[in-house]
């Protein structure tokens, strides 16, 4: 899995650094590497990912957000393999300082839904746990950019799942107990 996220990353910074220069879109992607943090077990492991979105008219936009986080509950010699994924579609709004070409930077804020999946093989006796929940996250951070292409990103998210306690006539959702903070940093490609 470690050998597709980084064919992934590698693979992004190459067709967006080949795209033409006439094309003044305002659209990034952005591969990060963090830390999840707030969750005792997971405190500190690391995660990768990419962002990849789109700011229409500079301030309100919509963004792609993949996470994986290898060992989250612990050292996989413990407890087995073990990981959390998450994909999120979110709203991102952020305000252009600098302009939206050139040297600038946007702080900004961000929240949507997706799919949190947690697993966990078993090993020592215990079952193999696997979850695909619906989740939450919201979050903000900055983009700043050196020139028209190029730039830094760091931002901070929670992370939360939400259960489905439905009956046949009732949909009725809560919050799961399964929560975390994530805390990234990366290049940003626009």
């Amino acid at each position: 899995m470690r050998r597709a996220i980084q064919s992934l990353l590698l693979s992004t910074v190459i067709v967006v650094m080949c795209a033409p220069a006439q094309v003044r879109a305002d659209g990034f992607i952005s591969p990060w590497t963090g830390a999840n943090v707030g969750h005792s077990p997971s405190s500190g492991r690391a995660s990768v990912g990419v962002s990849a979105g789109y700011m229409g008219a500079g301030t309100i936009g919509g963004e792609f957000d993949f996470g994986y986080s290898p060992n989250f509950f612990g050292q996989s010699s413990v407890i087995g393999r073990n990981s959390v994924l998450s994909t999120m579609g979110n709203l991102i709004v952020g305000i252009p300082i600098g302009g939206m070409h050139g040297p600038g930077f946007r702080p900004f804020v961000a929240t949507g839904f997706g799919l949190i999946r947690t697993d966990i093989d078993g090993r020592l006796g215990a079952g193999a746990v696997r979850n695909n929940d619906l989740g939450f996250n919201v979050g903000g951070g900055v983009m700043g950019y050196f020139n028209d292409h190029f730039g830094l990103r760091g931002d901070v998210r929670y992370f939360r799942n939400i259960r489905d306690n439905s009956t046949a006539n009732n949909l009725n959702l809560n919050l799961g107990e399964f929560s975390y903070w994530r805390a990234a940093m990366g290049i940003v490609l626009r």
